[in-house]
């Protein structure tokens, strides 16, 4: 076998597949996303041609010649590579037209697309089949394919508000950025794997664990069960407060509380021999009873998944009645407005267990290096996530520290201590560093999903528009455990109730235990699934008044100065309109789909009476900071050879903060961003940091990094001066240093490098901090529209023109910021439609494999159009407001009223699949032989 050009310098094992074959000869360009060929991350060429290396046995590469990312521009001639930096044609595309957020597909997306011919490219849908991408939405990686670098991101040059490339750029598309397990082996001496016994049942009591036979086994080396893990109970969720999330789960526990939950842990000098071990392992369970729907639950006399615990210690409202936590208010009269409305909604609607799939899955390595616990994972949290660790080791915080590398995707999936604990367990007892990797199935069947939510909706409207009763009562599920259960909660009933004027608003919600897979952060954190319910009720409040839903939802929303109140009669103190945006947001949407009705005009006229067309729009509002405190630390300083080195602690996973915070610091410091480098996400680096959730990656952690790198310019200001012999407030910082106008029109200055050395010689420090607590906050706003064609004989529905327009403030980076709304459009586009975690009536996810669980893909997607309103935000750096999160929360409730434009049908259960439109066409009588 020859490996880019190189003989390989072993023989793969018997059964191995050539994608870990490869990785272990040192090509972690070739990534693994889900073992069974479904997502194309490990995609490499076979004597020039493209195969799934995960499912393409090692073996059978014998006698042939192997290329990977690593070794791709080698492959095309002289005239075509890029020899200023030796790139091949297509990574130079992607790399120019961006086309990648986290980055952990790109390696297998240019690999494919290398081979393709002129005519392979004229019909992407079919020849990227076999490549999935969770973050960018498909958009910027056709413009990459088809050569096209600016797409619909014209003008770029170095500063705010302009198209800076991310810094990452070369190694994703070359394969040399390292994420988690990137690693080189030789750095990890005796290094061990560990595989996780998972319980059978929903509900069981552990009678007795015999590992006897599993320590038997070849190459294991040691066993873990609940005998030998500390006696505390915490939660896998992180929050800045840790009182946010109920301490109810225990490492390995004597109680299973859902099917996937982790029993034991095995540790081994291989894969292989931990799965082997594993499977040796025989366990005494005493079945007890399940419970697996919200509704059921809260029955009188229902099994209880957490009935002997304290609630007042674990911080669970109800723990005899399942009941996680709660939420009862009213503000107003809502039964005497019903009584005089003049139209009045009344609906049931539901949203459904979403997973986050994001492509590199969960995954840490954990060592002990000079006496500090030492852990390498796939994490949105380092900072909580090392508190987590010290709490649960009882360890002081500065003797553990976490960090990542790049970061696969997140989605909010990776808010959680899920690998860390364990993988820390061992390296602790056992001296070695070990590593945990979830399979593709493990995040299916044993991590988390979005919280499934039941709502019942009573609204009601005057005739003349205005809104004047807004009731709802809300069951959500979280599963066995309640990570992030009270805060998806709280959060989905604020800001979906609090955008709308109305006098009499009720909200009742009871998140609710039961025994199946936990729920968890999942993007929008609550706040989709409340939209989902009441964006479609002010649709068809609209409908019942004859009003057109855009007047009504105009007359309605709030303006800026009004109250924001959804459960309480105050508004938040801390919330504020640090800019509006929504009424621009509501006239580019509106436009936009206007301008669409006239040139899809001749679609339903060609398709006949086959096809209903219809369009809708919802809106959203979102806090840009989550509530009670997110804070951040990031340190600026100039070094000897003139750059500027930027620390900050938020992670990087596709949403783009490496990008925000060098453009941010070089906005401060009068240079341009690539003078900027920057090291991130390790707590061994920085003070404190929260995370990288709840959109705060520019608005918190950026404004830190604003204020370290103003502080410094102020001091590298003062310092020129003094040099200079001349006022400080005359003085400008530009890219080359300080300069001074000069009285005689000459002006004098003085370089970086020459400021350097003066700070040095005077004691003087050229390093600054800067920090942010996360409050005031703001609000975002985002509106979506679509128009849509449904076949009555198949119950299709096509996607004629989807649009979103938002309000981010001042847009930093317009790309990537647009990457953001795309992605979030097709992740939600996704939710919609067709994702769907199932569980079985015992509790057993059974779509637990990517063939078995749609994401969208490059011929799902539509290519949508983006705007952006035009306001400057006060509390954000520079104007800037947040759009991560967002962007996904309007689109099903906005498809939702497309669909009852289009059909006069409300579907109010997620996902809206072909085969519910079909049948729901078809009792209405609208369905066509």
């Amino acid at each position: 076998m020859v490996i880019n050009g190189a003989p390989a310098t072993a023989e793969p094992r018997p059964g191995q597949c050539l994608r870990t074959f490869l990785r272990e000869q040192g090509n972690t360009g070739v990534k693994k996303g889900c073992d069974g060929g479904d997502c194309g991350a490990c995609t490499v060429h076979v004597d020039g041609k493209p195969v799934h290396s995960c499912i393409y046995p090692a073996a059978v590469a014998d006698g042939h010649e192997i290329t990977t990312i690593e070794g791709l521009a080698a492959t095309c001639s002289h005239d075509d590579r890029d020899t200023a930096d030796s790139l091949h044609p297509v990574q130079r595309q992607f790399l120019e037209a961006q086309g990648f957020q986290c980055g952990f597909c790109t390696a297998g997306m240019i690999m494919t697309a290398a081979t393709f011919s002129e005519e392979q490219k004229d019909n992407l849908p079919r020849n990227l089949k076999g490549n999935l991408c969770r973050c960018t939405g498909y958009r910027a990686i056709a413009d990459a394919i088809a050569g096209d670098p600016e797409g619909e991101n014209r003008g770029c040059s170095g500063g705010m508000g302009d198209n800076v490339p991310a810094p990452a750029g070369p190694g994703v598309v070359t394969g040399q950025v390292k994420y988690t397990l990137d690693v080189d082996p030789s750095e990890f001496p005796g290094l061990l794997h560990m595989k996780l016994l998972r319980s059978p049942h929903a509900h069981a009591r552990i009678l007795s664990i015999d590992t006897s036979a599993a320590l038997k086994v070849p190459g294991v080396v040691r066993v873990f069960t609940h005998e030998d893990v500390p006696d505390l109970y915490y939660s896998t969720a992180q929050h800045e407060l840790v009182e946010d999330d109920p301490d109810d789960m225990r490492m390995l526990d004597t109680v299973v509380r859902f099917i996937g939950q982790r029993v034991a842990a095995v540790v081994a000098d291989s894969v292989q021999a931990a799965e082997a071990g594993v499977r040796a392992i025989e366990v005494e369970y005493e079945v007890l009873p399940a419970v697996f729907t919200p509704e059921d639950a809260i029955l009188p006399g229902a099994p209880t998944v957490h009935g002997g615990k304290d609630g007042a210690v674990a911080r669970i409202a109800r723990p005899k009645d399942n009941v996680l936590a709660e939420l009862h208010s009213e503000l107003g009269d809502v039964e005497a407005a019903f009584a005089e409305a003049d139209v009045v909604h009344e609906k049931e609607y539901r949203t459904h267990r979403v997973q986050h799939v994001a492509l590199e899955t969960h995954c840490s390595i954990a060592w002990v290096e000079d006496g500090v616990l030492t852990v390498r994972s796939s994490t949105q949290v380092p900072f909580l996530a090392q508190r987590t660790l010290a709490r649960i080791f009882d360890r002081p915080r500065e003797s553990v520290r976490v960090f990542t590398g790049r970061v696969g995707g997140g989605f909010g999936g990776k808010q959680e201590v899920i690998t860390e604990d364990l993988a820390s367990l061992a390296a602790l007892e056992l001296g070695v560093p070990v590593q945990l990797e979830f399979t593709r199935t493990e995040q299916f069947t044993a991590t988390t999903t979005r919280h499934p939510f039941h709502m019942k909706v009573k609204a009601a409207a005057a005739k003349d528009g205005t809104l004047t009763a807004l009731q709802l009562d809300v069951l959500t599920n979280t599963g066995a455990y309640g990570n992030h259960g009270p805060g998806v909660m709280f959060h989905g009933c604020g800001e979906s109730v609090a955008v709308y004027n109305c006098a009499n608003k009720k909200l009742d919600a009871r998140a609710v235990y039961t025994h199946t897979l936990p729920a968890g952060a999942f993007r929008g954190y609550g706040l989709s699934q409340m939209i989902f319910a009441v964006e479609s009720a002010m649709d068809e409040l609209a409908h019942g008044i004859g009003m057109d839903p855009w007047e009504f939802r105009r007359k309605n929303m709030v303006r800026k100065g009004d109250p924001m109140l959804s459960s309480h009669s105050e508004p938040e103190e801390d919330v504020l309109y640090g800019s509006y945006g929504l009424d621009q947001c509501v006239e580019l949407a509106e436009d936009a789909l206007r301008r669409g009705a006239k040139r899809e005009a001749a679609f339903g006229e060609e398709l006949g009476g086959e096809w209903m067309v219809g369009e809708g729009s919802a809106l959203s509002m979102i806090d840009t900071v989550p509530p009670r405190g997110h804070y951040s630390h990031s340190r600026v300083s100039l070094t000897e050879d003139g750059r500027y080195l930027v620390e900050f602690g938020t992670a990087e996973f596709g949403n783009g903060t490496t990008t925000v915070h060098t453009q941010l610091a070089a906005e401060a410091l009068g240079t341009s961003s690539d003078r900027i480098s920057f090291r991130q996400s390790d707590t061994a680096l920085t003070g404190h940091d929260t995370g990288a959730f709840g959109s705060t990656g520019t608005v918190v952690a950026g404004k830190a990094t604003l204020a370290a790198a103003t502080a410094l310019a102020e001091r590298l200001r003062a310092l020129g001066a003094e040099l200079l012999g001349a006022p400080a407030a005359e003085c400008t910082l530009g890219p080359d240093g300080v300069t001074h106008p000069g009285g005689t029109g000459t002006a004098a200055s003085v370089g970086l490098s020459g400021l350097h050395a003066a700070a040095v010689e005077r004691g003087i420090s050229l390093v600054a901090d800067g920090e942010w607590g996360g409050t005031p906050r703001s609000v975002a706003f985002n509106v979506h529209g679509f128009r849509v064609a449904v076949s009555r004989v198949t119950g299709e529905i096509r996607i004629l023109q989807s649009v979103q327009s938002a309000d981010a403030g001042k847009v930093v980076n317009p790309r990537q910021c647009r990457g953001q709304v795309e992605g979030g459009i097709a992740q939600a586009l996704g939710a919609a439609l067709y994702e769907e975690v199932r569980i079985d009536d015992t509790g057993r996810v059974f779509t637990d494999i990517l063939r078995q669980y749609h994401i969208p893909t490059f011929a799902d997607t539509p290519r949508s159009e983006v705007y952006f309103a035009q306001t400057e935000d006060a509390t954000g750096p520079l104007g800037a407001k947040s759009m991560s999160e967002s962007p996904f929360n309007p689109v099903a409730p906005a498809l939702a009223n497309a669909l009852r434009n289009a059909t006069g049908l409300r579907f109010a259960e997620l996902p809206i699949t072909q085969d519910k439109v079909y049948l729901a066409l078809k009792e209405a009588g609208l369905a066509l032989a």
